[in-house]
Protein backbone atom coordinates (compact mmCIF):
# COMPACT_ATOMS: atom_id res chain seq x y z
CA UNK A 1 0.00 0.00 0.00
CA UNK A 2 3.25 2.86 -0.51
CA UNK A 3 2.12 5.66 -1.90
CA UNK A 4 -1.40 5.39 -1.79
CA UNK A 5 -2.96 8.75 0.24
CA UNK A 6 -5.95 8.07 2.41
CA UNK A 7 -8.90 10.36 1.97
CA UNK A 8 -8.46 10.99 5.93
CA UNK A 9 -6.57 9.94 8.93
CA UNK A 10 -9.80 8.19 10.33
CA UNK A 11 -10.04 5.67 7.09
CA UNK A 12 -6.15 5.60 6.92
CA UNK A 13 -6.35 2.86 9.92
CA UNK A 14 -8.69 0.40 7.88
CA UNK A 15 -5.78 -0.02 5.62
CA UNK A 16 -2.86 0.24 7.25
CA UNK A 17 -2.01 -0.23 10.95
CA UNK A 18 -0.10 2.03 11.93
CA UNK A 19 -2.27 4.62 11.13
CA UNK A 20 -3.49 4.42 14.60
CA UNK A 21 -0.38 5.39 15.69
CA UNK A 22 -1.31 9.01 16.98
CA UNK A 23 2.43 10.09 15.52
CA UNK A 24 1.72 9.12 12.61
CA UNK A 25 -1.71 10.29 12.32
CA UNK A 26 -1.07 13.85 13.00
CA UNK A 27 2.09 13.75 10.51
CA UNK A 28 -0.65 12.16 7.86
CA UNK A 29 -3.25 15.22 8.46
CA UNK A 30 -0.29 18.02 8.57
CA UNK A 31 0.41 16.38 5.40
CA UNK A 32 -3.39 16.28 4.29
CA UNK A 33 -3.62 19.72 4.97
CA UNK A 34 -0.21 21.03 2.97
CA UNK A 35 -1.02 19.43 -0.30
CA UNK A 36 -5.15 21.19 0.40
CA UNK A 37 -3.56 24.15 0.39
CA UNK A 38 -1.39 23.34 -2.17
CA UNK A 39 -4.15 22.64 -4.70
CA UNK A 40 -6.48 25.49 -2.80
CA UNK A 41 -3.52 28.43 -3.92
CA UNK A 42 -3.39 27.00 -7.45
CA UNK A 43 -7.28 27.01 -8.23
CA UNK A 44 -7.30 31.00 -6.63
CA UNK A 45 -5.01 31.96 -9.67
CA UNK A 46 -8.01 30.98 -11.97
CA UNK A 47 -11.42 32.43 -11.86
CA UNK A 48 -14.24 30.64 -12.40
CA UNK A 49 -16.32 31.25 -15.97
CA UNK A 50 -19.34 31.81 -14.28
CA UNK A 51 -17.87 34.05 -11.25
CA UNK A 52 -19.44 36.89 -11.20
CA UNK A 53 -16.28 38.72 -10.04
CA UNK A 54 -14.98 37.93 -13.32
CA UNK A 55 -18.13 39.15 -15.45
CA UNK A 56 -18.45 42.30 -13.72
CA UNK A 57 -14.52 42.48 -14.09
CA UNK A 58 -14.90 41.88 -17.97
CA UNK A 59 -18.10 44.44 -18.56
CA UNK A 60 -15.89 46.98 -16.59
CA UNK A 61 -12.51 46.55 -19.24
CA UNK A 62 -15.34 46.95 -21.98
CA UNK A 63 -16.50 49.97 -20.68
CA UNK A 64 -12.61 50.99 -19.91
CA UNK A 65 -11.90 50.42 -23.33
CA UNK A 66 -15.34 51.59 -25.65
CA UNK A 67 -13.45 54.74 -26.41
CA UNK A 68 -10.53 53.18 -28.24
CA UNK A 69 -7.74 52.80 -25.50
CA UNK A 70 -7.56 52.20 -21.58
CA UNK A 71 -5.07 54.64 -20.38
CA UNK A 72 -3.53 55.25 -16.90
CA UNK A 73 -6.07 56.96 -15.18
CA UNK A 74 -8.95 54.32 -16.20
CA UNK A 75 -6.63 51.41 -15.67
CA UNK A 76 -5.57 52.72 -12.10
CA UNK A 77 -9.66 53.28 -11.37
CA UNK A 78 -10.10 49.91 -13.07
CA UNK A 79 -8.19 48.06 -10.89
CA UNK A 80 -9.36 50.03 -7.71
CA UNK A 81 -13.06 49.30 -8.01
CA UNK A 82 -12.34 45.83 -7.95
CA UNK A 83 -10.33 45.38 -5.37
CA UNK A 84 -12.34 47.77 -3.03
CA UNK A 85 -15.67 46.39 -4.06
CA UNK A 86 -15.05 42.58 -4.36
CA UNK A 87 -12.33 42.53 -1.38
CA UNK A 88 -9.09 41.66 -3.12
CA UNK A 89 -5.23 41.92 -2.70
CA UNK A 90 -3.47 43.24 -5.78
CA UNK A 91 -2.11 39.78 -7.28
CA UNK A 92 -5.45 38.32 -7.14
CA UNK A 93 -6.63 41.67 -8.48
CA UNK A 94 -3.85 42.21 -11.35
CA UNK A 95 -5.65 38.31 -12.14
CA UNK A 96 -9.11 39.29 -12.61
CA UNK A 97 -8.12 42.39 -14.97
CA UNK A 98 -5.93 39.53 -16.66
CA UNK A 99 -9.19 37.02 -17.11
CA UNK A 100 -11.54 39.82 -17.42
CA UNK A 101 -9.22 41.39 -20.38
CA UNK A 102 -9.22 37.80 -21.78
CA UNK A 103 -12.97 37.38 -21.45
CA UNK A 104 -14.14 40.21 -22.96
CA UNK A 105 -12.04 39.48 -26.37
CA UNK A 106 -13.43 36.34 -26.94
CA UNK A 107 -16.77 37.93 -26.28
CA UNK A 108 -19.22 38.80 -29.22
CA UNK A 109 -21.11 41.32 -27.04
CA UNK A 110 -21.64 41.76 -23.10
CA UNK A 111 -25.30 40.29 -23.38
CA UNK A 112 -23.31 37.15 -21.50
CA UNK A 113 -21.73 38.94 -18.46
CA UNK A 114 -24.73 41.06 -17.73
CA UNK A 115 -27.22 38.18 -17.84
CA UNK A 116 -24.26 35.78 -15.54
CA UNK A 117 -25.11 39.19 -13.34
CA UNK A 118 -28.62 39.55 -13.38
CA UNK A 119 -29.55 35.73 -12.70
CA UNK A 120 -26.77 36.45 -10.14
CA UNK A 121 -26.86 39.61 -8.12
CA UNK A 122 -30.01 41.28 -6.27
CA UNK A 123 -30.80 44.84 -7.96
CA UNK A 124 -28.78 47.17 -5.24
CA UNK A 125 -25.39 44.89 -6.16
CA UNK A 126 -26.28 45.34 -9.96
CA UNK A 127 -26.95 49.47 -9.31
CA UNK A 128 -23.39 49.17 -7.71
CA UNK A 129 -22.20 47.51 -10.80
CA UNK A 130 -23.45 50.31 -12.40
CA UNK A 131 -21.52 53.03 -10.37
CA UNK A 132 -18.73 51.62 -10.71
CA UNK A 133 -19.08 51.68 -14.65
CA UNK A 134 -19.57 55.47 -14.32
CA UNK A 135 -16.52 55.59 -12.07
CA UNK A 136 -14.74 54.07 -14.99
CA UNK A 137 -15.79 56.04 -17.54
CA UNK A 138 -15.40 59.49 -15.80
CA UNK A 139 -11.33 58.28 -14.42
CA UNK A 140 -9.88 60.08 -17.61
CA UNK A 141 -12.27 63.47 -17.11
CA UNK A 142 -14.63 62.82 -19.96
CA UNK A 143 -17.73 60.98 -20.65
CA UNK A 144 -17.98 59.78 -24.50
CA UNK A 145 -20.97 59.36 -26.64
CA UNK A 146 -19.56 55.60 -26.79
CA UNK A 147 -19.27 55.41 -22.92
CA UNK A 148 -22.86 56.91 -22.16
CA UNK A 149 -24.64 54.45 -24.57
CA UNK A 150 -23.23 51.33 -23.08
CA UNK A 151 -23.51 52.36 -19.17
CA UNK A 152 -27.18 52.69 -20.49
CA UNK A 153 -27.61 49.53 -22.54
CA UNK A 154 -25.45 47.88 -20.07
CA UNK A 155 -27.78 49.57 -17.17
CA UNK A 156 -31.25 48.46 -19.40
CA UNK A 157 -29.70 44.61 -19.73
CA UNK A 158 -28.77 44.46 -15.77
CA UNK A 159 -32.75 45.78 -14.76
CA UNK A 160 -31.55 49.33 -13.55
CA UNK A 161 -34.11 51.71 -14.48
CA UNK A 162 -33.51 55.36 -16.19
CA UNK A 163 -33.95 57.17 -13.38
CA UNK A 164 -31.35 55.30 -11.34
CA UNK A 165 -28.83 55.22 -14.06
CA UNK A 166 -29.07 59.01 -14.51
CA UNK A 167 -28.68 59.50 -10.26
CA UNK A 168 -25.64 56.90 -10.38
CA UNK A 169 -23.90 58.81 -13.18
CA UNK A 170 -24.40 62.41 -11.50
CA UNK A 171 -23.47 61.07 -7.90
CA UNK A 172 -20.31 59.95 -9.69
CA UNK A 173 -19.70 63.03 -12.02
CA UNK A 174 -20.30 65.27 -8.85
CA UNK A 175 -17.40 63.07 -6.34
CA UNK A 176 -15.34 63.68 -9.97
CA UNK A 177 -15.73 67.60 -9.61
Amino acid sequence: MTGYIFPSAHLAHTYWPRAQDGKFTAMFEAFRKFIGEFGDRDHAQHFAEDDVRLAAAALLVHVAGIDGAIDDAEQAKLHAVLKQHFDLDDATTDRLVAQATEAEHEAIDFFRFTSRLTHSLDELTRARIVEMMWQIVFADGAKTEFEDNLVWRASDLLGISQNERIALRDRVAAQKA
